[in-house]
C-alpha cells in the first residue's frame, strides 16, 4: 500500500465512497491530474493546478470546467461555455466518484 499526505482546506467535505455524487472534497485532484489537466499542465501527479476552492460552498471546484478561459489563456471567451462542456464530459464529471483512495 502506498501513502501520500496531501492538504486538503480543513472545511473540505469527507471524500465520498467510489461511486457516489461527488461532493468537492478534492482528494481525487489532489493525488492526481486527469487526462485534460495532463494536457493542459503536462504534469502527471497532483495537486492539479486548476483545483479551486468554494468558501461561499465550502467544496473544490475544476477550474477547467468553472473557468477555462483562465487556465487557457488562447482560449477566447465565446468558446469558454464549449471548452466547459468538452472538459466535463472528458473527465466525466457527474458520474460519480471514480478515486478509490482511502482517507483517514
Amino acid at each position: 500500500m502506498h501513502e501520500q499526505t496531501i492538504h486538503l482546506h480543513r472545511d473540505a467535505p469527507d471524500k465520498p465512497a467510489a461511486g457516489l455524487a461527488c461532493n468537492g472534497c478534492g482528494v481525487c485532484c489532489m493525488l492526481e491530474t486527469c487526462p485534460a489537466a495532463r494536457l493542459c499542465f503536462l504534469q502527471k501527479t497532483g495537486p492539479c493546478p486548476a483545483l479551486a476552492w468554494s468558501a461561499a460552498e465550502t467544496r473544490y471546484h475544476c477550474g477547467l470546467l468553472t473557468r477555462p478561459g483562465h487556465f487557457l489563456g488562447w482560449l477566447p471567451t465565446p468558446g469558454e461555455k464549449l471548452a466547459s462542456r468538452l472538459f466535463a464530459r472528458w473527465i466525466a464529471a457527474g458520474q460519480g466518484c471514480d478515486c478509490s483512495a482511502e482517507t483517514g
